[in-house]
């Protein structure tokens, strides 16, 4: 009775499940900043827009959160650096959220916060075993 309510055969899935999550999260991250990149007039909106909400130095964050956001999303696609992609992703959107999307309520800052969970989430546990990451930490037990 214990195994059917803890379930604890699905624990095996564990390693499944963060490469699931980084994976989705990684491209949901470059593709909501793609066309920022792709389109110089996209990124002046988004400078624009992130000027009518009070940010310093609209014309330098608007690339540095966008930049910011491709390159977590490509690191957690890809399992490196995923800890710290994590902390960059949790910072980005905690921002999002004390500055814009406080305004829409908690349905309105749902997402943004959680992105921030997402962040948190990879920032302590890493990326698990399909990723980067492991590869490099099981090839430096093997050599020393």
């Amino acid at each position: 009775m214990h195994g059917l309510f803890l379930l604890p055969a699905l624990a095996r899935y564990s390693d499944a499940a963060l490469l699931l999550l980084r994976l989705f999260i990684g491209a949901f991250l470059i593709w909501g900043v793609w066309d920022n990149i792709a389109h110089s007039e996209r990124m002046e909106e988004f400078a624009s827009f992130l000027a009518k909400f009070g940010f310093p130095a609209p014309r330098l964050m608007a690339p540095l959160s966008v930049w910011v956001q491709f390159f977590t999303g490509v690191a957690f696609i890809l399992g490196i650096a995923t800890r710290w992609a994590g902390v960059l992703c949790a910072i980005n959107f905690v921002i999002a959220i004390v500055m814009v999307d406080r305004f829409g309520g908690l349905r309105g800052a749902f997402p943004a916060l959680c992105l921030v969970f997402f962040g948190i989430l990879l920032a302590t546990q890493g990326a698990g075993r399909f990723s980067i990451d492991a590869w490099i930490e099981r090839s430096r037990k093997a050599s020393t």
